[in-house]
């Protein structure tokens, strides 16, 4: 199956069971303060058998393609966790995952399990937005000694600013599906209107100014 066919048919399965939202005329307000017609909740695939088996073979797939010299998997916290242990395990390599802050107890560790240096490794992530808390992982593994050679995440927005964030880590990043093919996917089954196209995409060239 072409991989813009397999990007089409995990929309349609995040569409079906409702994780991700498109209400263009009545936005939501994400944590950050940002206006966003459009609201992904990615960890509901884990709650679906045949979508989380989708996830999970999808990701191993695109390892195996891009990243096949991959020593270990990182799980971002929280939502990246549950899908990279189920892709270590299918792989049979270690896994490790990075706190978004230290713990405060203990040893106060950033990264949970045994990285080993020089470590060749593949980070899982479920959603990509501006690439800020992803890459901080990133930055973290690095500073611990790895040699991070990509990411797989679930889903990506395409913003401008994760682009150029993801370029300047010099970090390449591969996604089950995205933005665009979520929005033709949507269009397709009448979820949204032709009339609906404009605002979205507005919103997403620069989503922190839209509707302010």
């Amino acid at each position: 199956m072409e991989k813009t066919t397999l990007k089409r048919e995990f929309a349609s399965k995040l569409l079906q069971i409702k994780a991700i939202k498109l209400q263009p005329n009545e936005p939501f307000t994400w944590a950050s303060g940002w206006k966003s017609p459009f609201y992904c909740d990615n960890r509901k695939t884990l709650s679906f058998p045949a979508v989380r088996t989708f996830v999970k073979i999808g990701m191993v797939h695109a390892i195996l393609e891009h990243f096949p010299e991959v020593d270990v998997i990182a799980g971002v916290a929280t939502a990246g966790i549950p899908q990279a242990a189920l892709i270590a395990d299918t792989l049979n390599l270690p896994l490790v995952y990075v706190r978004s802050k230290p713990k405060d107890h203990g040893l106060e560790n950033l990264i949970e399990g045994e990285l080993k240096p020089n470590a060749k490794v593949v980070v899982i992530e479920d959603l990509v937005s501006t690439g800020g808390s992803s890459l901080k992982a990133v930055e973290a593994l690095r500073k611990a000694g790895a040699d991070v050679v990509g990411m797989v995440a679930s889903f990506t927005y395409g913003f401008p600013v994760a682009a150029k964030a993801f370029e300047e880590a010099n970090l390449q990043l591969v996604t089950l599906t995205d933005y665009e093919n979520m929005v033709e996917e949507a269009l397709s089954i009448g979820y949204i209107q032709e009339r609906d196209l404009d605002l979205l995409h507005q919103w997403r060239e620069d989503p922190a100014n839209w509707r302010k």
